[in-house]
């Protein structure tokens, strides 16, 4: 589950001189259409394409998309051209030399021939770092933000390299080739460099020890102490101050590069403006033409206010059932919680699985007041809720291939908490049942204590987890209130700030996942349904997820810390009534709920607690909690974990290849858009390279 935040803009329709012209436009669509390979709809849906190394590459399907209106076929396919024109930005943004890396690759693959033994041990080694580095859009794992280190040979690495044309090769000016080849080496063998993408060990300097490119030059005394005088403590609707900007030092002053139409990123970012306004045009509703206007306008002037403009204008957009999310969103990859990363999600509504999550979204009030949050934490009034289920048609950038399950925007505290503006929360339905239908119950049956918790999460496991996204999207992130005159958590929790939101927002949802109100709304068919929901986030919170992490190393992913830190609390704090049970048999730990109504009240403290925290801005305890309690791993549970999930072979990580969308023209005119669902993650990956590569190597 992920929160993610909203871009901002207004919109103008552009004839800018770096897109391409009406002609030309209509070559490429054309020529994309000739390169279509005549697909027939599968018979059954393949939802699994392949694994290697700790990650799964899936499938998604977009059921009915065919029976759409041709309209809205048309905005969709602007919308997903748009998504992938902002690619590259992603991927500089993750460190500065990543798309030198990936262009060497790219050029590499597409030189590949008879010299190399394709068949090789050492080739099929540096295939798999190949498509490790573009699963993650860089060079550091997407999730554990460890770098990727080739376990191929240098000696085969720089062979590739010899024989690759060299003017397919990112060599900077003046650069020989031998020069580029030991520096494209030394990036990516040498540990030393750049070693970790995102760095949250408060003994270090956050920024100087990331890798991630939003800062340069600079240390992180000095960016905080730049933004604390931007700051305004007075304003009632603050903007998210640093959120489109790199921060550099120039003349020995500290000076933001913007994000914007003639600022960093403009290639990229002029063609995001096009297809935009070209689905301005094709608007399905009134509010969803102001909501893309603004939009634009946004990326024009990169003006945050225009930004928290568009943000309002978006959130009022809640008739069209198309839906995107473009811009500068979550704020995961900056250590110090500021900048946001490209991403896009382009979707249409599922109207039928939407009345399950709009019903509790209906409900937003009941659950606020009954909530076990101090009063004067508690809003006196929620709405603007608007909750929906989706299906996602692309997914780019921070968004993918690793895929959230769920959405909950926009970001900015002064909005969300708005009578007058509110949020959109949504679960992506399809891609919960391609991640629902690509797996068994191995994991469950090695994991689970008993046949009776086994059983229930067979029945119940799939609607307890939909439950949980929704009621974490929709209630969880929209709940509670901050206290006047305390800033917004990215100032006061800082670096805790991430896993402290989302751990308050999985605690609304526990809470709620064993009342009575679920089933007497008809969305949850018992209470054993609630059951299963905790008997999973136990297990996975104090054992399972830590089969992602290296034997020794702590917890740095701010989801990962969240849920070792909720299920670490509540374990502690039940040991003397015997909550939770830690069960060792021939061998193997099990942690078994023996009390679920005590753990409710325990994960209703515990959300009393770091809704407090977040009200009041308490650095101190908010860090506390992180530390105490979502960081260490029991190295000895730690290895037993490895050893038993090793041998059921199964991935850790799953993401997607992303459904292709191919215009039909007549008289110069879309007059239809088809939609295929390609099986080869690589093939894909190289052709987003040569299609939408619009950044130079180094920005």
């Amino acid at each position: 589950m992920k929160r993610l935040h909203l871009l901002a803009a207004a919109a103008v329709t552009l004839a800018l001189s770096s897109c391409r012209s009406d002609s030309n436009e209509l070559a490429q669509i054309e020529s994309k259409i000739a390169a279509v390979d005549s697909v027939k709809p599968e018979e059954k849906f393949e939802y699994v394409s392949e694994q290697f190394a700790d990650l799964r590459v899936l499938r998604y399907e977009v059921k009915d998309f065919e029976k759409l209106p041709a309209q809205t076929k048309e905005l969709l396919y602007y919308l997903y051209e748009a998504a992938l024109c902002g690619r590259d930005i992603t991927w500089d943004q993750n460190y500065k030399y990543n798309l030198t890396v990936r262009k060497t690759l790219e050029a590499i693959l597409s030189d590949v021939d008879e010299h190399i033994d394709q068949n090789d041990p050492e080739f099929k080694k540096f295939m798999v770092y190949a498509k490790r580095v573009f699963f993650s859009n860089g060079i550091h794992h997407h999730y554990s933000s460890d770098k990727i280190i080739p376990e191929s040979s240098k000696g085969l690495v720089s062979e590739l390299i010899h024989h690759t044309d060299s003017t397919k090769l990112p060599i900077a000016a003046g650069q020989t080739a031998a020069a580029f080849s030991d520096f494209i080496i030394d990036i990516m063998f040498n540990e030393k460099v750049a070693p970790k993408k995102v760095q949250l060990d408060p003994k270090q300097d956050l920024v100087t020890s990331s890798a991630v490119n939003f800062y340069e030059g600079v240390n992180e005394k000095e960016v905080t102490a730049f933004y604390e005088k931007k700051n305004d403590k007075n304003s009632k609707t603050p903007v998210m101050i640093g959120l489109n900007s790199k921060v550099v030092k120039e003349n020995g002053q500290l000076v933001e590069k913007v994000w914007k139409v003639g600022g960093m990123y403009s290639p990229a970012i002029e063609k995001i403006v096009y297809w935009l306004s070209k689905a301005v045009t094709v608007a399905e509703t009134p509010a969803q033409k102001v909501s893309l206007e603004k939009l634009i306008k946004y990326y024009q002037t990169g003006d945050l206010k225009d930004f928290d403009d568009y943000c309002c204008a978006w959130v009022k957009d809640t008739e069209a059932a198309v839906d995107v999310v473009n811009g500068f969103i979550e704020m995961y990859q900056d250590p110090l919680g500021r900048k946001g990363s490209f991403e896009s999600v382009v979707s249409v509504k599922d109207f039928e699985a939407s009345k399950r999550i709009s019903t509790i979204g209906e409900n937003a009030q009941w659950f606020e007041d009954n909530s076990p949050i101090l009063k004067q934490h508690k809003k006196d009034s929620v709405k603007g809720i608007s909750a929906k289920v989706i299906n996602a048609v692309i997914e780019t950038g921070d968004a993918g291939p690793a895929s959230a399950i769920g959405i909950n925007l926009p970001n900015n505290e002064w909005i969300r908490s708005s009578k007058e503006h509110g949020s959109k929360s949504v679960n992506i339905g399809n891609i919960v049942e391609a991640l629902d239908n690509s797996g068994g119950e191995t994991v469950g049956n090695e994991f689970y204590y008993n046949d009776e918790i086994k059983e229930r999460a067979k029945k119940y496991g799939a609607l307890a987890d939909k439950l949980h996204t929704d009621m974490h999207e929709v209630i969880g992130h929209a709940s509670g209130k901050i206290e006047d005159g305390v800033g917004a958590s990215h100032e006061t929790l800082k670096n805790y700030a991430s896993a402290l939101e989302e751990g308050r927002a999985d605690l609304v949802a526990l809470y709620y996942l064993m009342d009575q109100k679920l089933i007497d709304l008809g969305v949850m068919p018992s209470l054993d349904c609630g059951k299963a929901a905790y008997d999973d986030y136990i297990t996975n919170g104090l054992m399972l997820q830590t089969n992602r992490i290296k034997l020794g190393d702590n917890i740095q992913e701010s989801h990962m810390r969240n849920r070792q830190m909720v299920a670490g609390w509540v374990y502690e704090k039940g040991q003397k009534e015997n909550v939770i049970e830690k069960i060792v048999k021939d061998g193997k730990t099990y942690f078994v709920v023996n009390d679920y109504n005590k753990l409710r009240v325990l994960f209703g403290e515990l959300l009393k607690e770091i809704q407090r925290v977040k009200s009041q801005g308490d650095y101190k305890a908010g860090r506390d909690l992180i530390e105490n309690y979502g960081v260490k791993i029991d190295p000895a549970l730690h290895k037993e974990v490895l050893d038993r999930y090793g041998k059921l072979k199964i991935a850790s990580y799953s993401g997607f290849i992303q459904p292709k969308l191919t215009p039909v023209m007549k008289d110069g005119k879309i007059v239809d858009v088809k939609i295929e669902y390609p099986t080869d993650f690589l093939n894909q990956m190289l052709e987003y390279g040569k299609n939408y590569g619009l950044l130079p190597a180094i920005n």
